[in-house]
């Protein structure tokens, strides 16, 4: 009786929301070159993290780390284990800043194991810090549990010495205690799918850099290390580097050094939004010609690994948009979700496979709440475009304002396509046709597009802010508000169902999803 009460009012609250395309929009082409796909992404794209920060991490006289360390992370919070087991296969990083001062406790050395302490000497201000293997047992029996697919940042500066002068480290990296902590790894038969090399250390590094062809070098010895250590294994991990800032001359010198097969993800972070407590970061986020300038630098990594490392492919190891712990009352709202999904959408062309979100909990910008577990809006994003977008990347454009942004890709583990449409505007709502572009080659100035309309159903999902205001952390789902259910369950998130010949309408300040199961696209046909 309750569950049927609980559809009618789902579909009431549809057909009101369905009332909002009453009101007319500019009207927009929004073109799918349907033939071919440009890029594809890993299966698992969207990925998070979870860093090593201590509560007493703080930024602009707030310190919003709380318990969500790698070493002090509740893994028996229900909401934290529901918001992961809902991607079935999320994607963890598990790295950050501190990560080149942790000490595996493994075999007799460390006799302690401390936890990371307040010390003006030390990098990022903090003493080293120490991971037992009992709190290793502990995450990688949460993460089987969840079925999470594991990234391990290793501490690159073991063994190194710091320089005379500048933040330059020399000498060989010590891989004696990274060996021992693998090969406990191995032994346990804990799943760690890929390996990374130190954090932030490339070009003038952030606290730290090392030499990149000192780096190539070490890349070579941590490849003939896991070699060693998985060679009774049917599957070797992958190895990812540098988990850094692009530096071209630096990124090239690294891959020509560790040379063919040994990276196999090239990992750089994105922080293209500035500082978090930069009073103009919700005007950044709805300027589209501000969220454009990160686009050279998704081109030259793209063309970097082309041109030097072909066998390996490109990732956003890390990126929260504001660095810093991003930004208070923004990166928690509805509005971050116009960055987010835009990065997302953009970031595909350019063939990177994997995006890791700063950070899954801890910070301003975490996906959920750092006290309470509870997910911000940008958490939903993420679900969503987990759960539909697949790995082909279609080219799309549109004859409209910039502000509005469209993106579509093969619909996940199902037919046709499924378009992403975010407008930035305050103002203007948008009515937008969607059409097939059948044209294999460029057609000749005078001809007409081989386009199809679109026809049969469509599946919305249709976001957008409580209360109108996009600093809301309150997203709405066709006018319903997403909230947890009574249980701590992530709530299911239904589609509104509309004629695909119609027109979509895209209200301000909002965000599309639409799934076309009939689309005509021979790129995206299942066999």
């Amino acid at each position: 009786m309750h569950r049927t009460i609980g559809f009618v009012s789902f579909f009431l609250s549809l057909l009101l929301f369905s009332s909002f395309s009453l009101s007319l929009g500019d009207k927009v082409t929004v073109s799918v070159k349907a033939v071919t796909t440009i890029a594809k992404t890993d299966d698992s794209f969207i990925c998070a993290t979870i860093d090593w920060w201590p509560k007493e991490k703080c930024n602009y006289d707030m310190c919003p780390w709380y318990s969500s360390s790698i070493l002090n992370l509740d893994l028996n919070n229900t909401i934290l284990f529901n918001a992961i087991k809902a991607f079935k296969a999320l994607r963890i990083r598990l790295g950050g800043s501190l990560e080149d001062q942790v000490v595996y406790k493994v075999g007799e050395e460390p006799a302690t194991c401390e936890d990371f302490k307040l010390d003006k000497n030390g990098l990022f201000g903090f003493s080293e810090g120490c991971l037992s293997m009992c709190r290793w047992d502990e995450l990688n029996a949460f993460f089987n549990k969840t079925g999470s697919i594991l990234t391990f940042g290793l501490n690159a500066l073991a063994g190194r010495k710091k320089a005379p002068e500048g933040n330059s480290y020399v000498g060989d990296w010590n891989t004696t205690n990274a060996r021992q902590f693998i090969e406990y790894t191995v032994l346990k038969n804990y799943k760690v799918e890929s390996w990374e090399l130190g954090n932030e250390l490339s070009g003038q590094g952030v606290s730290a850099s090392v030499d990149p062809k000192q780096y190539g070098r070490d890349l070579i010895a941590l490849k003939k290390l896991l070699s060693d250590i998985y060679k009774n294994s049917s599957t070797e991990p992958k190895i990812l580097a540098p988990g850094g800032f692009f530096d071209a001359q630096w990124f090239a010198d690294m891959l020509q050094t560790s040379g063919p097969g040994v990276v196999n993800g090239v990992t750089h972070h994105i922080y293209n939004l500035g500082a978090g407590v930069d009073k103009t970061l919700i005007y950044k986020i709805q300027d589209p010609y501000y969220l454009d300038q990160i686009v050279q630098t998704y081109s030259d990594i793209e063309t970097i690994i082309q041109d030097f490392g072909p066998w390996s492919a490109a990732w956003v190891g890390e990126s929260g948009g504001a660095y810093n712990s991003g930004g208070k009352d923004v990166s928690n709202t509805f509005a971050d979700s116009f960055w987010y999904l835009d990065q997302l959408g953009m970031v595909t062309t350019f063939n990177h496979k994997v995006f890791c979100r700063q950070a899954l909990i801890g910070g301003n910008y975490a996906l959920l709440n750092t006290t309470t577990f509870i997910p911000n809006p940008d958490y939903y994003s993420a679900l969503l475009w987990h759960r539909l977008m697949g790995p082909g990347v279609l080219h799309t454009t549109h004859n409209g304002s910039p502000y509005l942004r469209a993106y579509a890709h093969c619909s996940k583990q199902k037919n046709g396509v499924t378009l992403l449409l975010i407008n930035l505007s305050n103002s203007t709502s948008f009515d937008v046709s969607v059409v097939s572009d059948l044209n294999l080659y460029p057609p000749k100035i005078g001809r007409s597009l081989a386009s199809v309309q679109e026809k049969g159903q469509r599946e919305e999902y249709h976001l957008t802010p409580q209360g109108g205001n996009i600093q809301s952390r309150v997203m709405l789902l066709n006018g319903q508000p997403l909230n947890l259910t009574c249980s701590g369950d992530i709530p299911e998130m239904y589609p509104f169902i509309a004629d695909a010949a119609a027109p979509l309408h895209i209200a301000p300040q909002s965000i599309a999803f639409v799934s076309f199961q009939d689309f005509k696209s021979p790129a995206c046909a299942r066999n």
